[in-house]
């Protein structure tokens, strides 16, 4: 059985609520993190090299557009080695570009772990669209793929809507009412939206969750981490190339 801690976290440019960037400040958060899997939204390449070095841990990078020249979207940082990694368009007509990238970790000799870091659209019908895409045989059924998966991110539906129902059918959804006492994660200062979510398939088992609230945290991004560890019970064997 391997244990591991993931974790999901909107870095907003590296913006924090006082407007001022600070890439080490993230950093610094993300460490605080103690996580063996951090996937993040909203961050540009250069600040995920920046934050890699400063935290001594490997990422894989997906763009979903320019942002200011830069190629902006999500990035996975982890020590696990990475079997494979894709990068998959669920840009929706006339709406913000947006990506969900997959990397395939090799927790041991024998199991594979696939992570799905997303960061849905703003307008109800973008996510529902979208969340047709993610449960389709493109992504997240992909034949392809043999091994458990998780899928975590910035879903921005703060109502149970058709990207929830979808994903809750497929996956077991962390309820954070019974982690964390409450519904809502974002804003970090005055929670009054649940947008952060972590979906994972039922070969793993959920062991402990929270919200990542410290000071740093609470001034680094408008967006606080959301943490879980996790059992697996070794799974999959990793497929041959």
């Amino acid at each position: 059985m391997t244990r591991f801690r993931l974790a999901t976290y909107n870095v907003h440019k590296c913006k924090g609520v006082d407007w001022r960037v600070s890439i080490a400040r993230i950093a610094d958060v993300t460490l605080e993190l103690k996580a063996d899997i951090v996937a993040t939204q909203e961050i540009l390449l250069s600040q995920a090299e920046a934050i890699s070095v400063r935290i001594a841990m490997p990422f894989t990078f997906g763009a979903a557009r320019l942002h200011a020249g830069e190629p902006y979207g999500n990035a996975i940082f982890t020590p696990f080695p990475v079997a494979s990694s894709e990068k998959y368009d669920i840009t929706i007509r006339k709406r913000e570009a947006r990506q969900c990238l997959r990397v395939s970790l090799s927790l041991t000799d024998t199991t594979c772990l696939h992570i799905f870091a997303v960061h849905l659209g703003t307008s109800f019908l973008e996510r529902r669209e979208q969340a047709r895409r993610l449960v389709s045989t493109e992504i997240l059924q992909c034949s392809d793929l043999s091994g458990a998966r998780i899928v975590a991110g910035d879903f921005n539906e703060w109502t149970r809507g058709l990207a929830t129902r979808m994903l809750s059918e497929h996956f077991q959804s962390a309820d954070i009412a019974m982690y964390l006492k409450r519904r809502t994660t974002y804003p970090g200062v005055l929670p009054f939206m649940h947008l952060d979510h972590i979906y994972y398939d039922s070969t793993f088992t959920l062991r402990e969750m929270h919200l990542h609230r410290t000071r740093l945290a609470l001034l680094a991004s408008d967006h606080l981490p959301l943490v879980a560890d996790f059992d697996s019970g070794g799974g999959p064997s990793i497929p041959e190339h």
